[in-house]
């Protein structure tokens, strides 16, 4: 993801790598050289980066980043660079270059004379942070090529894989997995300690690094079922990444201004009613709203009647979307003992052990008179039916949670790279959160430039300033597309942290989600929202004649005002629907199952923004929106359920059913008190206690501190001897009651 600014530096990484590599090899090229020669030659580049003279080193190091890029001067065509790209990059990494690189990293991070030189310059610019750009570049390049497998990958480049792959997420570099490195970037950034720092590129290797070492969304799937097997859970119902890679995006409601047109189109006559039409063909594309009720009468206060999303013949998001529909889930349990869910649905119904408690309880208080606790075994007195429900909705439930309430002590904790991250996140995570949520509002379009804000465009605006209108076209691209990027890495990097921390346990999950909560992120996204979105999903920041490989294989067109406003063809900023999937993602992730933060998206009034949300036509954006809206439905009052009855179909039809659950009704939900202090504070405790068992080092030392207060004292559970209340009023009185205390001797020195 290179800066288009930064398009002069790759004839200047080739200038110095020809400049050196001529007196190695006089008039061969690097392509015809033997593996050996070039073994030999990468020695030689890796004994040049330890010279003192700074200069020198930055030589060296953009010649390595030439090879990292491919040898482009050598190359015909973009294929070509890629795979010299490919072969080149295992081949520094195998030498030891990224060793190298980190060193240098390390030093340039504690480079305190370019700190405070950049804290005191009036204008930072793409200068100030060369060093940093070049070393974070290979670095990006090599991670993101090893991590990527293909198919026609070396034996040997599978091993350097694995192995790198537990070098970086294990602490051995510095003590600490790479990630941590990277992170104290961020913070020291956002202190305004180096705000020469390359916010872009660190996120981006951050990202990236992650992703490597802990795995993406399919690895975290085969996580998941892996660990119920090991636990005796059933497996999982269904695969979540497959069922929304099969649904069908639906026709958004339509805005009151669409209405106005619509209602006077009709009264010229120029539209006539369309008739009903079987269901089975409203799911070809761009027909009648599939959520349209066949009730004419029931209109929405946003009426749902025409199709407000981005025309033509076949929605361009759907092209990678699977057409058929999706597979049936696999059976939970044998044939004989199957559940009819209902038909046409995509997910499995499913209920939690909690919700079943319930049910029971109220069951036996209305036939029996009385409630046996938690007990979801026993079913005594109750009448036929009640019996069939508690067996459905045993079926349906999967969850086994009972197992684990007796978890307490020392516990065995397996060395995975996730633990190893939070490890070294959890001292300064809350520092590390409010850092990637301050560069998230400063790179989000609704933000307004302030002057106390965060630069975030250090690294990204040129030492001179653009004087033509063309180069102001060119900066201004280059800018918003830089805002992209960064809003895309912070939003992949908190939900792949989120995703992966819940499955490793959930008290990590709950931290960094209460660190995000208090950090106001929830506020933050629905602000996010809350622009023209589909302007947003269709933005054109971007050049192709200037996007890498292009620009280094093709002679360079002259650039105009008319192809910089054409951008590229895509109808979507694929990199924008992923950031805004990511957000709602991250969003869903922090308010599911908890009532005050679901009545904080009530509080900020973000139905409206998330119904503007569902605009655009994209079937997984739509699921992630429509999720929001369910969970808070219920608090919305009836009338805007009347108002929004389209809305509602699309959630019963798209959203995931939990059996027992009145979202659509309401019923009692005035009685449900909301104190979102008390919630928090019982669930930081709760965590708190997870910490200091299972990371407290301390713990059996000699330093651990006296606790000094009398209720805390007063309320720790002391083991007694079984036969202590046979015999205890007579040890008050031997013990307590007859020994004279001295209370005045306390006053007086020793």
């Amino acid at each position: 993801e290179c800066y288009y600014t930064e398009e002069p530096e790759f004839a200047l990484n080739r200038d110095y790598f020809e400049e050196d590599f001529r007196s190695h090899a006089r008039d061969r090229r690097w392509i015809e050289l033997t593996v050996e020669e070039q073994r030999s030659y990468v020695m030689r580049l890796l004994d040049a980066l330890e010279v003192t003279d700074r200069d020198k080193r930055l030589k060296v190091a953009r010649a390595i980043l030439y090879l990292a890029q491919g040898v482009f001067d050598d190359c015909d065509t973009e294929v070509d660079v890629l795979h010299w790209s490919r072969h080149n990059v295992f081949l520094l990494y195998d030498m030891g270059i990224f060793t190298a690189l980190l060193e240098l990293l390390s030093m340039e991070i504690d480079n305190n004379q370019a700190c405070s030189s950049a804290v005191r310059k009036p204008a930072i610019s793409l200068a100030d942070s060369t060093e940093l750009r070049v070393l974070l570049s290979i670095m990006y390049l090599i991670v993101e090529t090893i991590r990527v497998q293909t198919e026609d990958d070396r034996p040997e480049w599978r091993a350097s894989r694995e192995v790198f792959k537990n070098e970086l997420g294990s602490p051995l570099y510095n003590g600490e997995p790479f990630a941590l490195l990277l992170f104290t970037m961020v913070t020291k950034f956002c202190s305004m300690n180096a705000p020469h720092f390359p916010m872009k590129k660190v996120l981006l290797l951050l990202w990236k690094t992650i992703l490597f070492t802990v795995g993406g969304f399919q690895e975290l799937q085969e996580m998941k079922v892996r660990g119920r097997e090991r636990l005796n859970l059933p497996p999982l119902p269904e695969d979540s990444i497959k069922v929304v890679r099969a649904m069908r995006a639906a026709s958004p409601p339509a805005s009151a201004m669409e209405l106005i047109e619509q209602q006077q189109q009709q009264k010229r006559g120029r539209r006539s009613r369309r008739p009903l039409v079987k269901q089975d063909s409203l799911d070809t594309y761009n027909e009648r709203d599939p959520f349209k009720n066949d009730d004419a009468r029931d209109e929405e206060e946003d009426p749902e009647d025409t199709d407000s999303g981005i025309e033509g013949e076949v929605d361009p998001l759907d092209r990678d979307v699977i057409i058929q529909p999706p597979p049936p889930p696999p059976p939970l349990r044998p044939p004989t003992e199957r559940v009819n869910f209902p038909k046409g649905l995509p997910w499995a119904p499913k209920v939690r052990e909690k919700d079943i408690e319930h049910f029971l309880e109220t069951s036996r208080n209305k036939f029996i008179g009385f409630t046996l606790g938690n007990d979801t075994d026993t079913l005594v007195g109750l009448p036929r039916p009640i019996h069939e429900s508690v067996k459905t909705l045993k079926q349906v439930s999967g969850e086994i949670t009972a197992s684990y309430r007796n978890m307490a002590g020392e516990e065995e904790v397996a060395e995975t790279p996730t633990e190893m991250l939070y490890l070294g996140m959890l001292p300064n995570l809350s520092q590390y959160v409010i850092a990637l949520l301050k560069l998230l509002l400063a790179a989000a379009p609704t933000s307004k430039a302030k002057t106390d804000s965060i630069n975030i465009l250090a690294d990204v605006l040129p030492e001179e300033m653009p004087i033509t209108v063309l180069q102001s076209m060119k900066l201004g691209i280059d800018v918003n597309r830089h805002k992209e990027i960064i809003v895309k890495a912070i939003s992949a990097l908190l939900l792949l942290l989120l995703k992966h921390f819940k499955l490793n346990h959930i008290y990590q999950f709950e931290i960094v989600s209460q660190h995000l909560v208090f950090a106001n992120c929830i506020p933050l996204i629905l602000k996010f929202f809350n622009q023209n979105i589909m302007s947003y999903i269709s933005a054109k920041n971007s050049i192709c004649v200037l996007d890498f490989p292009h620009c280094v294989v093709h002679e360079m067109p002259e650039l105009t005002a008319e192809s910089l406003e054409a951008g590229d063809s895509n109808q979507f900023c694929w990199r924008n629907l992923f950031s805004c999937i990511n957000l709602l993602r991250i969003l869903n992730k922090l308010t599911k199952w908890k009532h005050s933060r679901t009545m904080m998206l009530v509080v900020f009034k973000s139905a409206p923004i998330l119904k503007r949300a569902l605009k655009v036509k994209q079937a997984m954006m739509q699921l992630y929106v429509l999720k929001l809206l369910k969970i808070q439905t219920k608090y919305l009052g009836r009338q805007w359920r009347k108002s929004n009855m389209k809305t509602m179909s699309a959630i019963y039809q798209k959203v995931r059913h939990r059996l027992n659950d009145d979202w659509a009704y309401g019923n009692d939900i005035d009685a449900r008190p909301w104190d979102f202090q008390a919630e928090e504070c019982a669930l930081r405790e709760s965590i708190e206690k997870f910490n200091s068992r299972r990371y407290d080092r301390n713990k059996n030392g000699d330093f651990v501190p006296v606790d000094n207060c009398l209720q805390s004292v007063l309320g720790q559970r002391v083991e007694l001897p079984e036969d202590f209340h046979y015999s205890y009023e007579m040890w008050l009185e031997r013990e307590v009651f007859s020994q004279p205390i001295q209370w005045e001797g306390l006053l007086q020195n020793p």
